[in-house]
């Protein structure tokens, strides 16, 4: 889908699929959970991250796993901003993952250019925090809560469900005065839905392109992936860049990811495929 994305001081053409790479300061996100929780550790992976082809950082400060407990907006924030501060002048467009309004504004004070929060910008003073601002949204859909998400999700029918909640928010966004060209979705793969289902979803994402806007896919190291390939979250590599193959090949615009240059590379290798004259 050749969209502009606005976000934040960048405009984004996403004529070719973008990578957004992970920056998790938390000690306990699923995958690589302590191994940038310092400011400075946080910083230079995400240098690394840009030495390895990144277009956009997605810093986090509070896991979203299944089961994990949620963290006070000022410890969200004591992670956040001096990460924030270390990276704003890399070049590239900075994310937060976040769901707090609190939180929203002051990284957005900061410098961060987006927003991607896993609750599509539901909760309480969410879309107030954000619609003044130029930052880019990537609006969520998730089935319940972090902590309970994966105990027993159930649909009518899982696409129209999927499709039918981010519509409705997309509306929200666009009534509060907020420009659709900054706005991404993201269908929530592992967020309250089974293996089957998150793999249904991968399948027919090309049916979520009908909403108009681009889709930003995030299944890197998933226990989507763990489950077909048998093997624990740093081990799942290969796994996940062949979903993301597989997202990009479906309309994904924007692929998260924790392997960003093994993703870089594949792409520029599809790329190739899909352009050759």
């Amino acid at each position: 889908m050749n969209h502009d994305f606005q976000c934040g001081r960048f405009q984004l053409a996403l004529a070719r699929p973008h990578v957004m790479g992970i920056v998790n300061v938390t000690p306990d996100s699923f995958s690589d959970g302590g191994c940038h929780d310092r400011a400075d550790q946080a910083i230079a992976h995400a240098r690394q991250l840009l030495n390895d082809g990144v277009d956009i950082l997605d810093l986090g400060g509070e896991s979203t796993r299944p089961g994990a407990d949620p963290v006070s907006a000022a410890d969200e924030l004591a992670r956040l901003l001096p990460v924030i501060e270390g990276v704003r002048e890399l070049g590239v467009p900075i994310s937060v993952d976040t769901c707090k309004p609190e939180v929203m504004r002051a990284v957005l004070d900061a410098g961060a250019d987006m927003i991607n929060d896993i609750y599509g910008f539901r909760l309480p003073g969410a879309i107030e925090a954000v619609a003044a601002s130029d930052c880019g949204l990537c609006v969520m859909h998730m089935q319940g809560e972090p902590r309970t998400m994966q105990q027993a999700p159930v649909y009518g029918d899982l696409l129209e469900d999927v499709s039918d909640f981010l519509r409705k928010q997309v509306e929200q966004l666009r009534v509060a005065g907020i420009g659709m060209q900054r706005l991404t979705l993201d269908p929530g793969f592992g967020f309250g839905k089974t293996v089957e289902q998150n793999y249904l979803l991968l399948r027919r994402l090309d049916l979520l392109q009908e909403l108009g806007l681009p889709l930003l896919i995030g299944l890197s190291r998933k226990s989507m992936i763990g489950h077909v390939v048998d093997r624990p979250p740093q081990a799942r590599i290969a796994g996940s860049v062949a979903g993301a193959l597989a997202a990009v090949a479906r309309g994904a615009a924007i692929v998260r990811v924790h392997d960003v240059a093994q993703t870089v590379d594949a792409l520029k290798v599809w790329q190739a495929v899909e352009t050759a004259a």
